[in-house]
């Protein structure tokens, strides 16, 4: 330790200190008086150097608590996003269970269970979620109670349907429209709505109602991917054997690339048991599958394609004649669907525009395995003034978009005459826009891919007069 000698003119037993705040620096100093009178004293004050360990400890100190700090922060950002998916899955059901309060449709047992798995999972992750945060914070906990809150009003909605309540006032509405329609054709000729005609048959006059919408699901990969068809596979030998598939688009609303196939309605409703399957070559939402084969528009060209469900291979290429494609005649509402291809019980159709056509919509029979044209039709409706379009027994039947809830099948073309007209059927929807409609001739429903949600319809027929 250093000390500098310091001559100080005090008075005696003066308190003096090097820090005048630090109690310990201080001591009792005695002096002398001189001839003058003056008190005169010596004192050696140290020269304090500078804290270098101190400053040491705390840089060190200041650079764990960054390290742990940047491990925290990155702990949040990851369960951020993981929140952020959940709150999607969260919406999703609240629209489904919306959906089951005020629809008249009923629900089976399955739909509930599949919702309390998804709640269940969604339950687990807060627990997860709770722990990491060292217990909890303002977003998991509003997470927790909107949580609580599904389970309770799942549970309720499976209570109040065990009885099928809402079948059995659906049945009810239909006896009662059934009597109305036999009074009013009581001692006339006039033809009755028919009940359902044989699967495959075409022994009847034509699609004349529709049923309200039965909300399948989400598509599997999403809310971000709206565009997109689905349906259920049709073969003449094996009608009641088809599988389900699934086919959204990327998010850019063109390119097909991934799609899944299911055995059962079940296994689609529990994303159990999926074959998923990638090409890359696929445009559109015109997809549709006959006899366990895709039909897609090839990416970029009016070449058509029938990719083999087994091996997921390219059977067949073919170009449709003349057909206008990327978004020159696609449909209202909808981007890249200038080749929509359609299945009934006569087999593959597709539905196009041609520069020749001025955009009206052309019909062509295809052989469902070489993809040759058997024979086309030309029709006066305007393609992109239709919403959408399906084929029913050699008939093409088009849609259009009344409001954000509504279509309308509005027109029609018989392939068997060559007639032509409207109609005015009522099509409620569950969002606003709809992406694609593919018709099962066995079941006899129509499969709606409808803003990302799976949709289904039962068609109802006009009665032969007997």
């Amino acid at each position: 330790m250093l000390y500098q000698f310091y001559q100080v003119h005090v008075c005696p037993f003066m308190r003096i200190s090097h820090f005048p705040l630090e109690e310990k620096l201080f001591s009792n100093v005695t002096g002398s008086v001189d001839d003058r009178g003056t008190c005169q004293c010596s004192v050696f004050l140290p020269d304090t150097t500078f804290p270098v360990d101190r400053v040491e400890r705390l840089e060190f100190t200041a650079h764990v608590l960054s390290q742990k700090f940047e491990k925290e922060l990155s702990k949040v950002k990851e369960y951020v996003k993981l929140i952020s998916v959940y709150e999607k899955k969260l919406l999703n059901l609240t629209v489904r269970i919306e959906i089951m309060e005020k629809d008249t449709i009923s629900y089976t047992e399955l739909d509930f269970e599949l919702i309390k798995v998804e709640v269940k999972e969604m339950a687990k992750l807060v627990v997860q979620l709770k722990e990491s945060f060292g217990g909890s914070s303002e977003i998991v906990d509003q997470l927790e109670v909107e949580i609580r809150n599904i389970t309770l009003l799942v549970e309720k909605l499976e209570t109040l349907d065990k009885n099928n309540v809402l079948a059995i006032r659906r049945e009810i509405v239909a006896l009662k429209t059934k009597l109305k329609e036999c009074e009013a054709s009581k001692g006339q000729n006039t033809p009755v709505v028919h009940p359902t005609p044989t699967p495959g048959s075409c022994d009847h006059g034509g699609v004349v109602n529709i049923s309200k919408p039965s909300v399948v699901q989400l598509n599997w990969r999403g809310f971000s991917y709206q565009y997109g068809a689905w349906g259920r596979d049709y073969s003449p030998q094996h009608p009641d054997k088809g599988l389900y598939w699934v086919a959204p688009l990327n998010t850019d609303g063109r390119l097909l690339e991934y799609y899944r196939l299911y055995n059962t309605l079940d296994d689609l409703l529990l994303y159990v048991n999926a074959r998923e399957l990638r090409i890359t070559y696929g445009q559109g939402s015109g997809t549709a599958v006959y006899n366990n084969n895709m039909y897609v528009n090839m990416y970029n060209t009016r070449n058509i394609a029938r990719v083999n469900l087994t091996t997921n291979t390219i059977a067949v290429t073919q170009t449709l004649p003349n057909a206008a494609y990327n978004n020159r005649f696609s449909y209202a509402n909808v981007a890249w669907q200038d080749i929509d291809f359609a299945v009934d019980e006569n087999g593959l159709w597709v539905i196009y525009s041609t520069e020749a056509s001025t955009g009206n919509i052309v019909i062509s029979k295809l052989n469902d395995t070489t993809l040759q044209v058997l024979n086309t039709w030309y029709t006066k409706q305007y393609k992109p003034s239709a919403s959408n379009a399906f084929m029913v027994c050699g008939v093409l039947y088009a849609t259009r978009t009344l409001n954000t809830r509504t279509e309308e099948i509005f027109y029609y073309y018989d392939t068997n005459t060559g007639k032509e007209g409207k109609l005015d059927i009522v099509v409620h929807k569950m969002q606003e826009k709809v992406q694609s409609i593919n018709y099962n001739p066995f079941d006899r429903k129509l499969y709606v891919y409808n803003d990302g949600y799976l949709l289904n319809y039962d068609l109802f027929f006009l009665q032969n007069p007997q």
